[in-house]
């Protein structure tokens, strides 16, 4: 046995009715101390379970509390569970490690329950998941649509611009008059010290914290130093870090630090698609909280978040499945590109999802920091791995069944991106997932409409086809707006041209003046003032945004499931070491 193991509360696996020693040394029940397995002994024990048996329990039930398989003992994953064996009359003969028994799970059934955790989704609800893309049906659309503009183009090329310009107007007044209506809402400083939560210590729910890593080997202490300052018990606390199992330098050190924190490690076995909601619903499945949160590595969450929503779930009602906790970035005025990456989240984070969250309509989460009911996570299916922006697409799944979503008042700083590639990549594998998860919408749009309700779905019209088709066709209308007004001025001096004309200028005015509108109050809300010149050259990063739209298509059509990986760790401020001072 290991002798220099020391297990904290709820750090122990509990081995039920696995008898390793006689009765007669006093181990299996009351008074002696059971005794400790070693790693050998753990995977010799795992080994000899039943692989079909441990298959039928993950794909039923995921890996929660008391791991049953059979009828021949199991384990359980804390001290809690210790003592409800103790308590139903079954033997604790031993203790063993956590990290040790997940170690010893991934490393029998670890590819399996790696292509289980890629296509749960896509094998219980085939319409949820972006797996199959198009649809016959979608398709035929598709082509048809295709063919009429080719031939419209050839024909009558006049009825095209209009289509096309109308189009925009349509998608553009639509993104608009949504962003003006968040900002009539009440609003407050979201950097106001919240109410102290009253859950007590005791109270407070086992929360599990997903933090999926790759090749940032460069960041891990500081998610790992964030993840230390959270405020909450450690004895509630499951942390479990996700490595790739390739990803060797910085599997190694988060394994380390891991270790040292108290941490869990789930390394997840090569396989497709190589997606973060993958590696996501692998750890899931070994997952021991009443709720759950994601962290990406270059997170820094305000210390008292996990309290605040435990607290806000407390009292919510049932149907609240998610609370999105508001996104900023602590290098925001390192350039010009943090500064607009900066307003355009503190618009979305704190503005608009806010407002839709009032209204009770779907919210396309964020990727990061926010905070599940494990019950109906699961149920959902988990994390799309087929969907590049699987946050998204989870909210509208979640929305479909019933449940809503609500925005936490607590903020999760983040490194803005800095590089102007960097930040392209990023976003066309954003507008990719939009477009995946919109394409999974009108798969179909009948059942979609009557989940939602009415405005929930077109809510999601807007937010998905609306913003994704804004960004496709700001250049093509900027294109036909210049050519009318700089290189055709006279034009026929028709009413109706001039009409046109002053439609297609007040759509722009419109669109520019709502999210100059939503930036300005977000900025103020935020305390950001510094960033207010910045607002002008908002149409700039507009178009560099279109330019991520259509790489998004084209990636949509060539590589659909391929994740554009995010560099972290490059921006001056982080070099410096002065992340956790900036914020």
């Amino acid at each position: 046995m290991r002798k220099d193991c020391v297990l904290h509360p709820g750090e122990a696996f509990v081995l039920q009715g696995w008898r390793t020693r006689a009765p007669d040394e006093g181990a299996s029940t009351g008074g002696a101390t059971p005794a400790l397995l070693g790693r050998d002994q753990i995977a010799g024990l795992v080994a000899s379970l039943a692989s079909p048996q441990v298959m039928t329990l993950l794909r039923e039930g995921w890996c929660t509390h008391n791991f049953k398989p059979g009828n021949r003992g199991g384990l359980a994953t804390d001290t809690r569970s210790c003592l409800l064996c103790q308590q139903s009359g079954h033997g604790v003969t031993a203790l063993a490690r956590r990290q040790d028994v997940i170690d010893a799970v991934l490393a029998q059934d670890g590819p399996q329950l790696t292509r289980l955790a890629a296509n749960l989704l896509a094998e219980r609800q085939p319409h949820m998941s972006a797996r199959g893309l198009l649809s016959s049906g979608q398709m035929m659309m598709a082509v048809l649509l295709l063919g009429g503009a080719i031939a419209l183009g050839i024909t009558s090329p006049d009825i095209l611009k209009f289509t096309v310009m109308t189009g925009f107007a349509v998608l553009f007044l639509a993104v608009s008059l949504i962003r003006l209506a968040s900002l009539s809402g009440p609003g407050h400083n979201v950097q106001n010290v919240l109410n102290e939560p009253k859950l007590s210590d005791a109270q407070l729910p086992i929360y599990t914290v997903l933090v999926p890593l790759f090749s940032e080997a460069n960041v891990v202490p500081q998610i790992i130093g964030a993840l230390k300052a959270l405020n909450y018990p450690p004895d509630k606390l499951d942390v479990k870090i996700i490595v790739k199992a390739h990803d060797r330098e910085t599997a190694r050190l988060a394994r380390s630090l891991a270790a040292k924190s108290g941490f869990d490690l789930i390394t997840v076995s090569p396989g497709l698609p190589q997606t973060k909601p993958r590696a996501l619903n692998l750890a899931l499945m070994f997952a021991r909280g009443e709720l759950v949160t994601i962290y990406d590595a270059e997170d820094i969450p305000q210390p008292m978040q996990l309290r605040h929503s435990a607290q806000r779930f407390a009292s919510a009602p049932a149907e609240v499945a998610c609370l999105q906790a508001r996104l900023s970035y602590y290098n925001s005025n390192e350039n010009w590109l943090t500064r607009q990456f900066t307003i355009e989240y503190a618009s979305l984070f704190d503005v608009l999802l806010p407002a839709l969250a009032r209204w009770r309509l779907p919210l396309p989460l964020g990727g990061t920091s926010n905070h599940f009911r494990i019950g109906p996570l699961k149920q959902a299916g988990g994390w799309d791995a087929w969907n590049v922006t699987e946050d998204a697409d989870l909210g509208l799944r979640l929305a479909r069944m019933g449940y809503r979503a609500e925005v936490l008042g607590s903020t999760t700083f983040e490194e803005a991106n800095c590089r102007l590639g960097n930040w392209l990549h990023q976003r066309a594998r954003w507008l990719k997932g939009w477009m995946q998860t919109w394409i999974v919408i009108m798969r179909r749009p009948v059942r979609a409409w009557r989940e939602m309700g009415t405005a929930g779905f077109l809510a999601a019209q807007v937010m998905m086809a609306g913003m994704v088709g804004s960004a496709l066709l700001h250049p093509v209308f900027l294109a036909i707006l210049f050519h009318d007004l700089v290189l055709a001025p006279a034009g026929d001096g028709s009413w109706s041209e001039l009409a046109y004309r002053g439609q297609a200028l007040t759509v722009l005015a419109l669109g520019y003046g709502a999210a100059m509108a939503a930036g300005v109050r977000a900025l103020k809300l935020r305390r950001l003032d510094e960033l207010m010149p910045s607002i002008a050259t908002m149409p700039v990063y507009w178009l560099l945004m279109s330019v991520g739209g259509w790489l998004a298509l084209w990636q949509l059509l060539r590589a659909p499931f391929h994740w554009n990986k995010t560099a972290h760790g490059i921006s001056r401020i982080y070099r410096q070491g002065r992340a956790h001072e900036e914020v």
